[in-house]
């Protein structure tokens, strides 16, 4: 670690924390006062913050891009928009994640066409006549995003069921669910993590691992029951994936990389499995922290390949953090970031996945203050 690194995180461990117990209503101050408070970068003071209906409309637009994209396929699903690669069932789940942020359901709403739509896919995908497997949510059973874009899926569904759980459709999600959990259970490897296919074979990967137990907490909380010992094993494997500095890596092995968008997916994940505090939670916030004040001082962003999935967990993260300044500090700054992004037609760009992934993540990260999806609920 730098010395300026150092310095900005002793500066974080001089706030004041919030109460350690997480309440779900607490709106009450934090106690004292922040001593020290960093303070933003020279260029934020001729950038003011973007105010919340300027948002409010990037956030919209984004929207009516992925409903113009969605469109212009006839079975719910999104194309690659310019993306080198393709993952549909993933970019379905995470389309119809930002259309229920808007407060649309798959039976009310201004985008309810839409959500119902993406809904309807994920249904069609599970019926094991394309994956092999009853409740797999995938295109094949070969698919390369497989176990990933499988647990987006459980969790747009699980969603969608919270929103809409009467009618039809909410009883194929409901009769679904289980067999889908039950995908995610028996392919757990031996070490408590997962890896892109529905076996428990050698293989596993902390990113994969991260989206399973974001899907089985969201179908705990639909009432599908969940096996305990499954989400014990991967939260120990979660916390295994951390080093000694506070950053978590792709695997176990204490070579593999590190990155602010794995430390942010694992601190997530922790908070969201009842890990509020703790010493693997400060130091994560520490190592993520003095990475968020670096950028803020101008250092060059460190290439991830994966920029709007890092800003949707570094979001989730702080959001979920007893220390609520911590998120409306990088909050303020990073939106006014992501709206220079954003292209005349409402979408932002990525190279990678294209246009749908990313205008459907940042469209979630630009709503998680409005609190309206379950996925962000505190």
């Amino acid at each position: 670690m730098t010395a300026r690194r150092a310095l900005l995180a002793l500066l974080l461990l001089a706030l004041p924390c919030a109460a350690r117990e997480r309440a779900r209503d607490s709106e009450r101050p934090v106690s004292g006062a922040p001593r020290e408070r960093a303070q933003a970068p020279e260029t934020q003071a001729a950038s003011p913050a973007p105010k919340e209906d300027e948002a409010r409309r990037s956030f919209l637009r984004g929207l009516d891009y992925l409903a113009t994209q969605q469109a212009s396929h006839q079975d719910g699903s999104f194309p690659r928009a310019g993306g080198a690669q393709h993952a549909p069932v993933a970019l379905a789940a995470l389309g119809a994640l930002a259309f229920m942020a808007e407060g649309s359901t798959p039976s009310r709403g201004r985008y309810g066409r839409e959500v119902a739509l993406a809904v309807d896919y994920l249904l069609a995908r599970a019926d094991g006549q394309s994956s092999g497997a009853r409740g797999y949510i995938a295109v094949s059973v070969d698919d390369k995003w497989g176990m990933h874009a499988h647990g987006y899926a459980v969790l747009a569904l699980c969603n969608a069921f919270t929103l809409s759980p009467s009618g039809e459709r909410g009883k194929r999600i409901a009769a679904l669910l289980p067999e889908s959990i039950s995908v995610i259970e028996r392919s757990q490897t031996s070490e408590g993590g997962w890896f892109y296919f529905p076996t428990a074979g050698l293989e596993h990967e902390n990113s994969v691992t991260v989206v399973q137990l974001q899907a089985m907490r969201a179908a705990r909380n639909c009432g599908v029951k969940v096996n305990s010992g499954v989400v014990s094993k991967a939260v120990d494997y979660i916390r295994r994936c951390q080093s000694e500095d506070g950053s978590f890596r792709y695997g176990l092995d204490p070579t593999s990389k590190s990155s602010l968008a794995l430390t942010a997916a694992g601190l997530a994940t922790l908070q969201n499995a009842g890990r509020y505090d703790g010493p693997e939670v400060e130091r994560a916030v520490r190592e993520m922290w003095a990475e968020i004040m670096e950028r803020e001082r101008g250092a060059e962003r460190a290439d991830s390949g994966f920029p709007h999935y890092e800003r949707l967990y570094v979001a989730l993260a702080l959001w979920t953090h007893s220390d609520r300044r911590l998120f409306e500090r990088w909050f303020e700054f990073e939106r006014a970031h992501v709206l220079k992004e954003q292209r005349a037609d409402g979408s932002w760009h990525d190279e990678q996945f294209g246009g749908c992934l990313a205008t459907a993540m940042n469209c979630l990260f630009l709503s998680i203050n409005d609190g309206l999806l379950p996925l962000f609920e505190r």
